[in-house]
């Protein structure tokens, strides 16, 4: 059931604890740790602690905990001293995006010149 744990999901259970990960901030509703095959110096991705297959099904069902992960991720550019250069919040959403976990997550992209990726 959309929102509930999901036994076979990774960022379920690194919500839960079961999984380990390199946390960095983590909310009420929300949790942040470090990618680990980082595309950029600060790769941190952003998750709902509540399961949702992707930022649009989040937004459609839990719109406060969407923009609860938006803040997270522009908190987590100021804690890693991206926001005054510049960063990325990217959504992919679908395995043609390049979506291979499908829990609801932004990926906060900093650190290094971004303006060739697309």
């Amino acid at each position: 059931m959309a929102g509930e744990p999901q036994a076979d999901c990774l960022f379920c259970k690194i919500a839960a604890g079961d999984v380990p990960a390199t946390i960095v901030r983590e909310t009420e509703t929300t949790l942040a740790f470090r990618d680990i095959s980082p595309q950029a110096p600060t790769h941190v991705l952003v998750i709902p602690k509540v399961h949702y297959s992707d930022a649009a099904e989040l937004a459609a069902a839990e719109p406060v905990i969407a923009g609860d992960v938006l803040r997270e991720a522009g908190q987590v550019a100021a804690d890693e001293k991206v926001d005054g250069t510049g960063y990325r919040i990217v959504f992919n959403t679908g395995p043609g995006a390049g979506q291979t976990v499908f829990h609801a997550h932004a990926h906060v992209l900093g650190g290094r010149d971004l303006q060739r990726l697309v």
